[in-house]
């Protein structure tokens, strides 16, 4: 780390010195406080970065362009920058104009901040804050002028001219941000510094190696040369750092590491597993060994190690129906697709030439003239009975059997 140069004046007197030599050359420019909430957000989105006559003119042609400020909040981005062609950068204003209109109509469901001014300054703050991509210049800006707080806003012209004055160090020129600057400076001289070094810091980023911008910054602190780039070369980004999660996001990764440790079963895969290895085995798994790690022969191995295995997603088992053997007394129905003999699983019916007939005797008690015969018994010639009858709602025997098979077969099949 670099040792502070004894010589070097600090923090303070470079603040004070720099408000002196700033406000002979710039001319300090009130805030309008006409405006409501919401205009003066709409106005510092302008002036992010521009001069104060650039952002007064984009903010005029702003409202005269566009009906109302839905109509600004539905417009393009691109359609947004050839009305902002003022600025130096029309599409990074565009873009916050947008941001800004619709955070404020999502969270009000119109367009007015004044409820913002009706309790503490805090409250004030945070309201800005929760609109979704307000610049932390914006919500400075506003906190100084229509909250009546005491802030330095801080766009990237004015940290790069802290930056080149010596007044900031890397890490916050990095980081964008200035912690405690507002203590250096009183509230009753805090608008008037904050807009000599707005204007300061848009003159650097307009023009960083005009005359001008070198001879203030000479008279400030001429020791914080090496900081100045080259001839012709702008002056090196930011490089943010890393952004660390906040509260809320760290109460919820640790809720959610809670809420899984107590679904954890118990045993050897209860141990967290670093993402993409197979864990260790346990302890005095594997053969035995002696003192010095050698294995010993013949001896008993421990346990088995434990590897979770990942669940590959295989599809469920599906059982095909178990087909039954058609019986040769219970034929297939005529028409139902029976197998013959000689296929798989069934019998064949054989043709009705095939089929040997069993031949017909002529009993004694037989009369062929059809009249019954004197001394036979009654119900000699009366039909007999077969038990092949079919009646009304009565089925054949093939049938039934080919009906017992089918509601078998249901039944073994697993349900949906």
């Amino acid at each position: 780390m670099k040792a502070p140069n004894p010589k070097q004046p600090g923090r303070p007197q470079l603040i004070i010195k720099m408000q002196k030599v700033l406000k002979s050359h710039y001319k300090p420019i009130a805030p309008n406080t006409n405006r409501s909430v919401l205009e003066q957000v709409l106005f510092a989105c302008c002036l992010e970065n521009a001069p104060y006559d650039s952002a007064e003119k984009a903010f005029a042609r702003l409202s005269e362009s566009y009906f109302d400020l839905n109509e600004v909040r539905v417009t393009t981005v691109a359609e947004l920058a050839e009305s902002l062609v003022e600025l130096p950068d029309p599409p990074r204003a565009a873009l916050a104009l947008r941001r800004v209109l619709q955070g404020v109509f999502e969270s009000t469901y119109s367009f007015s901040l004044e409820h913002a001014k009706k309790y503490s300054i805090a409250h004030g703050i945070k309201t800005l804050e929760h609109l979704h991509g307000i610049p932390p210049f914006v919500t400075a800006f506003v906190s100084s002028t229509a909250l009546g707080g005491h802030y330095v806003p801080l766009d990237l012209g004015a940290i790069s001219a802290l930056y080149l004055t010596g007044i900031v160090t890397q890490q916050e020129y990095d980081a964008q941000k200035v912690l405690g600057i507002e203590r250096l400076v009183s509230k009753k001289a805090g608008q008037e510094f904050g807009s000599v070094l707005h204007q300061f810091g848009a003159d650097c980023v307009r023009n960083l190696h005009g005359s001008a911008v070198k001879k203030l910054l000479q008279a400030i602190n001429p020791a914080e040369k090496t900081r100045f780039p080259k001839r012709g070369e702008p002056l090196a980004a930011p490089n943010p750092p890393p952004q660390t999660p906040s509260r809320e996001n760290q109460k919820a990764t640790e809720a959610a590491q809670a809420a899984a440790d107590e679904l954890r079963p118990a045993g050897p895969q209860a141990a967290a597993r670093p993402p993409g290895k197979t864990p260790l085995p346990p302890p005095g798994s594997g053969p035995k060994r002696t003192a010095d790690g050698k294995p010993i022969v013949g001896g008993k191995t421990g346990p088995k190690p434990f590897v979770v295995k990942p669940n590959m997603g295989k599809p469920p088992a599906v059982k095909q129906p178990a087909v039954l053997p058609v019986s040769e007394k219970s034929a297939p129905v005529k028409g139902r697709g029976a197998p013959l003999r000689g296929e798989a699983g069934g019998t064949a019916r054989l043709p009705k030439a095939a089929v040997p007939k069993r031949p017909v005797t002529k009993s004694a008690n037989a009369n062929t003239s059809g009249t019954p015969k004197r001394g036979a018994p009654k119900d000699q010639n009366k039909p007999k009975k077969s038990g092949n009858k079919i009646g009304p709602g009565k089925l054949k025997p093939a049938e039934k059997s080919s009906a017992k098979r089918h509601s078998i077969q249901l039944a073994k099949r697993k349900p949906r």
